[in-house]
């Protein structure tokens, strides 16, 4: 069986639906604050998957402190970006692989939820065959 290829939309789609799992007290600019995640140079993609699994329970203050981090980040690469642009190339080529390997690790993930709960389900069929 081949290997399932994503765009990098599909991907995009996927993980902004995670961000949308944010308390509704908070107010923040989902689509902006998306842009600054997914574009950020400086967290590798396991810090990008922290980021997102946290998002439920992250507070207003939590998302205005990331929001103004990543934001000082990109203004930072940019100017590193004159001085050093093949350097700051490999990063963003860095960015976009590692951008699409997170998706891979939710599917894994996922993958191995169902088979933990296929199994569980084997178990308790199992268990109520037998009376227990």
């Amino acid at each position: 069986m081949g290997e399932i290829k994503i765009t990098e939309q599909e991907v995009d789609s996927i993980l902004l639906d995670l961000l949308k799992k944010y308390d509704k007290s908070v107010n923040i600019d989902v689509k902006t604050f998306f842009d600054l995640l997914k574009h950020s140079l400086s967290l590798n993609t396991m810090e990008k998957k922290r980021v997102f699994d946290a998002v439920p329970t992250l507070s207003q203050f939590q998302f205005d402190e990331l929001t103004k981090v990543f934001e000082d980040e990109r203004v930072k690469f940019r100017e590193l970006a004159k001085k050093h642009p093949e350097d700051i190339k490999k990063l963003l080529i860095k960015q976009q692989k590692e951008w699409l390997e997170l998706w891979d690790i939710y599917k894994a993930e996922a993958e191995k939820n169902e088979r933990e709960s296929e199994n569980q389900d084997k178990i308790d069929d199992i268990k109520a065959s037998l009376g227990l």
